[in-house]
């Protein structure tokens, strides 16, 4: 999943990234309120983790531009602001969930997994299809009951062709989600990953829609 991470403190922003990372999250890092918003303009992300106290624009400006503007991306505020006040108005400007810092990564993981699985309108935390059952907070994918191992690109990958299941998804659209604005994706990446995934699961999971990019049928 490619979550969006505002956060101008560059110690927790870093140790945040790289736990995310180590999650098997897509982590991409801003710093600037004003920066967060454009992205959130113009860029696509299951996820947003914002701050409030950041340069530029506030989160609590940003959150309220980004809900004008028609977004509809899951936010969570994380922010040491542990007010009343503050967290009914973040909640009231359309945040999905709220984190007062300190906090324990598992929650805020698990936290991230809620809001996602009600933005996508599932109440059952794990995705099932046909003889498939994908457990995002474990990461594991099990076919028949047994236990596949996939590579965290492989997981990622599947866990988004499932979520947009029936609906052709192109190869740019996984690359962005599932390397987000990293440098380090080879052109032939995103075909390798499906091959792997094909021969792990099943040729007829993924079907290739020649001229789009790739599905998972109904």
């Amino acid at each position: 999943m490619r979550l969006l991470l505002v956060e101008d403190d560059p110690l927790l922003g870093q140790g945040l990234r790289t736990a995310l990372m180590r999650e098997g999250y897509t982590v991409d890092w801003l710093t600037d309120g004003r920066q967060a918003l454009q992205a959130l303009l113009t860029e696509e992300f299951v996820a947003v983790i914002l701050d409030l106290g950041l340069p530029g624009m506030d989160g609590q400006r940003v959150l309220d531009r980004a809900r004008r503007e028609g977004i509809t991306t899951p936010v969570l505020v994380l922010t040491a602001r542990d007010a009343l006040a503050d967290r009914v108005e973040s909640l009231d400007t359309g945040a999905d969930d709220y984190l007062v810092k300190p906090f324990e990564m598992e929650e805020l993981c698990a936290r991230i997994r809620a809001i996602v699985r009600r933005s996508q309108g599932r109440s059952d935390p794990r995705i099932v299809h046909s003889d498939l059952e994908v457990d995002p907070a474990a990461r594991s994918v099990r076919k028949k009951g047994e236990l596949v191992p996939l590579s965290q690109k492989e997981f990622a990958i599947l866990q988004y062709l499932l979520e947009c299941k029936g609906r052709p998804v192109s190869r740019e659209q996984i690359e962005s989600r599932v390397y987000g604005w990293s440098r380090e994706v080879e052109s032939n990446a995103v075909e390798v990953h499906v091959h792997n995934l094909r021969r792990k699961l099943g040729k007829e999971l993924i079907r290739t829609v020649r001229g789009v990019g790739y599905m998972v049928p109904q």
